[in-house]
């Protein structure tokens, strides 16, 4: 993959967004948005990167949301919907003008809101394990995960000012590493995410930053009430071993793409949370297919 870098957009007065593609753009191919995960970066995708087939079919073209990787902006304050508007105007800036988007987990959300904001753009869209509910007791009841267990103590914790050699601590890195790559994520896998956590969470600014990406996950909106507004296919993949969000809710919520071409879920078996990444050859194989029938 090559390296990340940074375009200049105008949303939020200014902001800075991470990007980077696998190779050098094609124009005669399609173009695959990678929208990575809560607090992960698009080296997310380094499985994805890695695939010729992949790479040969389709431009890969990771952007960094709010909070996330590289990208900065002058305002602490973001949401969800942000991101998918800096998003759209990374693709403008690039000279873009249609995309497919796969995100996973919040990626997925700001995959949908991309869709619903930019129907003549965006293609087509592949959530992995994501959900498209604010974090309601419905959802819980169909075993999905209660974020406020995760978020309320961390947000709590992160409301002073820090220090310069501030990190996220061992308990975050390995309970992220673990939400996300399951119970038996490989020392490899934990240790490159630790790393990566405390090279982009340092110091005073880092707390800001993860802070504010507690906030917009515990307290994001769903989508319930505009999935109707997607017209673009769907294709949802979700892990039998997801931790996080139940396969009863994703089989819920995609019948809500009720004006969508094509809206379908499949079910990967043995696949986490972090689907792109614990299950490369599936998720790889599945987007291949569907970019080629909906280009």
């Amino acid at each position: 993959m090559q390296a990340i870098q940074t375009a200049d957009v105008p949303h939020l007065g200014g902001s800075q967004i991470g990007y980077r593609f696998g190779e050098e753009y094609n124009p005669a191919l399609p173009t695959l948005v990678l929208v990575n995960s809560f607090t992960t970066s698009s080296e997310l995708y380094r499985a994805q990167f890695s695939d010729k087939a992949l790479m040969s079919k389709v431009n890969l073209l990771a952007i960094e949301p709010y909070g996330h990787g590289v990208t900065r902006t002058r305002s602490e304050q973001f949401t969800y919907w942000d991101s998918a508007i800096a998003n759209l105007q990374v693709l403008e800036k690039l000279g873009i003008d249609s995309a497919f988007v796969l995100g996973t987990s919040q990626g997925g959300w700001i995959a949908v809101r991309m869709a619903i904001l930019a129907p003549e753009k965006i293609k087509g869209i592949i959530p992995l394990g994501t959900s498209l509910d604010y974090e309601s007791a419905a959802s819980r009841e169909l075993d999905c995960w209660f974020a406020d267990d995760f978020c309320n103590p961390l947000i709590l914790d992160l409301a002073r000012p820090v220090g310069p050699d501030w990190v996220p601590s061992d308990e975050y890195c390995d309970g992220l590493a673990e939400s996300g790559l399951g119970v038996n994520v490989s020392d490899e896998a934990r240790a490159f995410w630790a790393k990566k956590l405390r090279e982009n969470y340092k110091g005073d600014e880092g707390r800001r930053r993860i802070r504010m990406c507690a906030i917009n996950l515990r307290d994001r909106d769903g989508l319930h009430g505009r999935l109707d507004y997607v017209e673009c296919p769907v294709l949802w993949l979700h892990g039998t071993e997801d931790l996080v969000y139940s396969i009863a809710n994703a089989r819920k919520e995609i019948a809500g793409f009720t004006n969508s071409k094509s809206a379908e879920l499949k079910i990967v078996e043995g696949g986490n949370h972090f689907l792109s990444a614990t299950n490369p050859a599936e998720v790889n194989a599945q987007t291949i297919e569907f970019i080629s029938k909906w280009s």
